[in-house]
């Protein structure tokens, strides 16, 4: 059986058609490259708690080992994907989000402003990515190698 993927992009224009969602076809491009056999599922959603809540309860109801949200991860108002996805985890893992902005810092100042972050839900991996499809590539990139050993070790 292959290893479930779930993606998720966290974007009220992208939701709404204004303009197409990049994030999340890079990271589920991230993924197939590294991955090839994993089955990937993919939402879009609002920058909205109960919608991102639905999605990710919807995706590890699907089975998914890993889910890998985009977008909604800086400082606006707007930008909810932590306090939405928080309260579903179990445990945080601190040094996903660490990792993920000393690698985003080399490329810009502002990723001090992000608040990715990575936690456990059961067995699966959830972690919190940027919106911008060249950090989506810079963050997994940065923690990518950590993610077969806490799949590992999530599955008991």
């Amino acid at each position: 059986m292959r290893t479930k993927v779930g993606v998720v992009t966290v974007s009220d224009r992208a939701s709404q058609g204004v303009y197409p969602d990049r994030s999340g076809p890079e990271a589920m491009a991230f993924v197939g490259e590294r991955w090839p056999e994993a089955e990937i599922l993919y939402r879009l959603v609002p920058d909205e708690k109960e919608a991102i809540q639905e999605a990710v309860l919807a995706l590890l109801g699907e089975g998914c080992r890993l889910l890998l949200l985009t977008g909604g991860t800086g400082p606006a108002p707007r930008d909810r994907t932590p306090e939405a996805v928080l309260p579903l985890l179990d445990k945080v893992f601190p040094g996903f989000g660490e990792a993920m902005r000393l690698a985003s810092l080399r490329e810009t100042p502002t990723a001090i402003l992000s608040r990715s972050l990575a936690g456990s839900r059961g067995e699966a991996l959830v972690l919190l990515l940027p919106g911008n499809p060249r950090a989506v590539r810079t963050c997994l990139e940065a923690v990518w190698e950590a993610v077969p050993t806490a799949l590992r070790l999530l599955g008991g």
